[in-house]
């Protein structure tokens, strides 16, 4: 809840809601991915991911919060796993760049967000007590594809966007997300970025109440009956189908990148297509989102029944910056990521688009 709109929401009418924002630094950056491709290493793409540390190349369908020692979110309990793509730049010579992740801005008082280490901010919603039942043990679930080169049938904006800020710190930050008809697009931005880019992904909220996961990842979830919730910072929806009957919470993952070294169209490919997706997706249509569960016990119940906001709840433990940054992971796949590249990790020309 980052936008005037969505603040003035927060404090008149909606005091019973839930709505849990917080940081997660970086855990680490690798081309695993033990949702899509378990047990491969290298996997197709390079990810960065945050939370617990019992992130592997392989993880075992049961209580992740039981495996992990330690997070790098800002809730103690929260040993849940989340990653995505990273974005990299190509420039007229055809070499690549990561763009960096930077902190979040400082909202509801909350200084962790503002000092984590690349990573991004979580959040979840909930309309209040009962309103929404916790994932279990053994819980994942991915949002987007990776291989989605076009917007499709129907836009999906709604569910994964791009923020063009229009000045230095977070400049034009005035609506909720992937709700400016000006700024957020669901592909990447056409145009230099003078404050650089912001990533929304937005996972369904119904549940089939019976499977932790699927084959594809997305089956055992489904949107409401009216379509993708929207992001209010209060609902989570309008009636879930019959065939996913099990109200969840709205998971939203934000991620600010810092694509003002970038911004100089001189150093752009003639294409004008300078941003990449790890994926090797040009289009920015491909955005995704995995997450592993690992809530420690009931914790996130009482979060979202609680009428939380933001990084303070009052049942909920907090770590310092400090405390998170010492939690880490090691790379499994030893290869180059960072600095200029001759293409991105991983891929052959023919693979990028």
């Amino acid at each position: 809840m980052h936008s005037l709109t969505l603040l003035s929401l927060a404090a008149v009418g909606h005091a019973a809601s839930t709505m849990l924002r917080f940081g997660c630094s970086q855990i680490v950056i690798d081309r695993i991915d033990p949702l899509v491709n378990p047990g491969q290493a290298p996997s197709p793409h390079l990810h960065q991911v945050v939370g617990g540390n019992a992130f592997n190349i392989s993880m075992p369908s049961t209580d992740i919060a039981e495996l992990a020692t330690c997070t790098t979110c800002n809730y103690a309990d929260d040993f849940s796993n989340y990653w995505t793509a990273n974005m990299y730049f190509k420039a007229r010579n055809g070499s690549f760049k990561r763009v960096p992740q930077v902190p979040n801005r400082l909202l509801f008082g909350d200084k962790f967000t503002t000092k984590t280490t690349g990573g991004f901010v979580v959040y979840y919603v909930s309309p209040g007590k009962g309103g929404v039942t916790a994932f279990k043990p053994g819980f994942r679930m991915l949002v987007g594809d990776a291989n989605k080169r076009a917007q499709g049938s129907k836009s999906m904006k709604s569910q994964t966007c791009f923020r063009c800020y229009s000045g230095p710190n977070f400049g034009g930050d005035n609506a909720a997300p992937c709700a400016d008809a000006k700024l957020d697009t669901e592909a990447f931005p056409k145009g230099p970025c003078l404050g650089g880019i912001r990533s929304n992904i937005l996972y369904p909220t119904c549940w089939d109440g019976k499977n932790l996961d699927s084959p594809d990842h997305k089956s055992h979830v489904a949107y409401p009956t009216a379509g993708p919730q929207t992001f209010t910072g209060s609902s989570v929806g309008t009636t879930c189908p019959t065939t996913h009957p099990v109200k969840i919470p709205q998971i939203m993952l934000e991620i600010v990148w810092d694509t003002t070294a970038f911004n100089n169209k001189a150093d752009w490919p003639a294409d004008e297509k300078p941003l990449y997706l790890s994926t090797g997706d040009n289009t920015g249509y491909g955005q995704h989102g995995d997450y592993v569960f690992g809530w420690r016990g009931d914790a996130l119940q009482r979060a979202m029944d609680a009428g939380c906001t933001g990084a303070s709840c009052s049942n909920l433990k907090v770590l310092t910056n400090e405390e998170a940054a010492k939690c880490k992971v090691p790379e499994r796949v030893n290869e180059k990521w960072e600095g200029w590249l001759d293409s991105l990790p991983g891929m052959t020309p023919d693979m990028i688009q």
